[in-house]
């Protein structure tokens, strides 16, 4: 199959694109190539130009999926996205700062961040999404509930695949921790989280959500010494935002349950 359009210079020049690229182009398409195609030829873009065209392309067309392999291994549990969050229901969240952390640079210095505020102030949503910006932008990202993470590495201690389970979680870019400080942990459970937040400390970004500000962390890590510990990996040359008290969710379904009231 060829086509054929007018070059710039004035000539005519035949692609055989179809039978000989596509398989360079991997994944691209022919649905993508003939919209591509059909587009040089009303342009009258030339036979290079429409080349480089169909490079980008399958170039862009690469980048895009390997984002969503990164996205699809962080095993986020539903999708959030900053376009998404309301700021004008979270007074107490910054755009600009959310913003700056979307960039992603505290994810490069290995720094940690922090999302504190009680249920339904946007901490998990925040989480998802900045994590998601991470994996788009090239970082390997992995998403967790602390229990199922501490959990985990129980079974792995038992099984004696504590070193390994504690190297895979260590070799990930960003390691986003969920509801942390929802349940007591006991003294080895908590022991085994420090060995993984020691493990990242000033190499790999740690990214958590707590509903319990740092003074009520004592009732997840109940060794004081211990608690401590985890408190200072976890804010050291960190960022912390807090997302307030009010709950977003609670306030949304009022609305909806009395409209007048709005």
């Amino acid at each position: 199959m060829g086509i054929t359009w007018k070059r710039r210079s004035g000539g005519t020049r035949c692609a055989e694109v179809a039978g000989l690229g596509l398989g360079r182009l991997g994944t691209l398409g022919l649905i993508r190539f003939h919209d591509l195609a059909a587009a040089a030829s009303r342009e009258q873009m030339s036979y290079r130009g429409f080349l480089a065209e169909l490079l980008m392309a399958a170039c862009d067309d690469r980048a895009r999926r390997r984002s969503e392999r990164r996205i699809k291994a962080a095993a986020f549990p539903r999708d959030k996205s900053l376009r998404a969050f309301d700021f004008d229901a979270h007074p107490n969240v910054d755009p600009a700062v959310i913003h700056t952390l979307a960039k992603c640079e505290w994810v490069r210095k290995g720094q940690p961040l922090c999302l504190i505020g009680d249920s339904g102030t946007g901490k998990s949503h925040l989480l998802i999404a900045l994590g998601s910006e991470a994996a788009m932008k090239g970082h390997r990202v992995r998403y967790t509930l602390a229990t199922k993470l501490v959990n985990e590495l129980v079974e792995a201690a038992d099984e004696k695949q504590l070193t390994k389970t504690i190297a895979r979680y260590g070799r990930v870019d960003l390691l986003c921790i969920d509801e942390l400080g929802y349940m007591e942990l006991d003294r080895r459970g908590a022991e085994l989280l420090f060995q993984v937040l020691t493990e990242r400390e000033e190499k790999n970004s740690v990214a958590i959500a707590s509903n319990e500000s740092f003074g009520g962390w004592t009732k997840t890590f109940t060794d004081l010494r211990l608690c401590a510990a985890i408190v200072d990996r976890l804010t050291f040359g960190g960022n912390i935002i807090q997302t307030g008290t009010e709950s977003y969710r609670l306030a949304h379904t009022k609305a909806q349950a009395d409209p007048a009231a709005s």
